[in-house]
């Protein structure tokens, strides 16, 4: 699917390939290899440990993305936890309870065992995890660091846009935490037009229609899943308001593509910010706007070496490989 989990497993898949896997994705829903409804979000009872193992079939190995971290399908994450007992897996830690409201009464996950081993997307979940008893190591999101010139004109031609606008991408699902209000504002600020990508998810369907209709500046809402090489070129800069993300792909990928980008102030942002990151304000329109009048090139050059450095696929790569080494889990 499109959202970051998603995007990570994929990149996950690709490094596992890399390393000499065969790799077959399991999910409740999607593009996958096999699909098992009972370990969907929505699904009411959870699958039976029968077909759940049948579904594992004889893997060397498993990864378990966020399953049994955050608690939206908490009877699935206990029989999956159940059939991998003992079993050699990697609990790839997104969204532990405690880092959302709605979830911090339950203590239950994420789960030990002594055959697993934990990884986490950032340093801040790492420690808070440390302090819980669980020793995990911290593997940044890795992303293609392939850019080009894009299609531009193709896809502001197909959504609407005229080739002279100034277009600011928010390059998110629209939920409570993105802060759709402020990156409304910012683009109302700049004169631009506010480009969301993504669809309205868990009950946000009223809100966002609310917001988007206030708007002062003009909207476009989606794109036509473009390469993200093309969508991140059709826009003149991209802002990232979120109060809260476990990572943050966009602020990254936007500075792979030499885009200027406008991100708040979420504790993950400060880590990303401490390896070099020099991201533009949400709630000052002027350095932005002055980035993009062509007057710092040199910072938008400087982003983009630091997600080379960081954040590239090989690193990620060479991070799951040194993991599986330590483990004996290589093939």
């Amino acid at each position: 699917m499109t959202d970051g989990v998603s995007v990570v497993a994929r990149n996950w898949q690709r490094a596992f390939e890399q390393l000499g896997f065969e790799v077959i994705t399991v999910a409740g829903e999607g593009s996958v290899d096999r699909t098992v409804p009972k370990l969907s979000i929505t699904a009411t009872v959870p699958p039976s440990p029968a077909e759940l193992a049948d579904a594992l079939g004889g893997a060397d190995l498993v990864v378990v993305e966020n399953l049994c971290t955050i608690p939206l399908n908490l009877q699935a994450a206990r029989t999956t936890a159940a059939v991998l007992r003992g079993r050699p897996t990697i609990m790839h830690h997104h969204d532990p309870p405690w880092q959302r409201e709605r979830f911090a009464q339950i203590t239950e996950l994420p789960i030990d065992d002594g055959a697993w081993r934990h990884v986490t997307i950032n340093q801040l979940t790492r420690k808070q995890m440390q302090t819980r008893g669980f020793e995990a190591t911290c593997i940044y999101n890795g992303f293609c660091t392939t850019t080009g010139v894009g299609d531009r004109p193709g896809v502001r031609r197909r959504l609407g846009m005229a080739g002279d606008e100034l277009v600011i991408a928010h390059p998110v699902r629209a939920i409570p935490r993105k802060n759709v209000a402020r990156a409304i504002n910012l683009c109302e600020d700049l004169d631009g037009v506010y480009w969301l990508w993504g669809p309205a998810e868990d009950g946000y369907d009223d809100e966002l229609e609310r917001l988007l209709a206030g708007a002062s500046c003009r909207v476009v809402h989606g794109t036509n899943h473009e390469a993200a090489v093309d969508l991140y070129r059709a826009a003149d800069a991209v802002v990232f308001p979120s109060t809260w993300e476990g990572f943050g792909n966009p602020p990254v990928e936007a500075s792979i593509h030499r885009v200027p980008v406008a991100v708040a102030d979420y504790p993950v942002a400060a880590e990303l910010r401490a390896l070099g990151f020099e991201w533009y304000p949400t709630d000052d329109p002027e350095p932005l706007r002055a980035a993009l009048r062509g007057g710092d090139r040199d910072r938008i050059e400087r982003n983009r070496q630091v997600a080379l450095r960081h954040f590239s696929l090989s690193v990620m790569t060479s991070g799951i490989a040194a993991l599986l080494d330590d483990a004996g889990w290589l093939p």
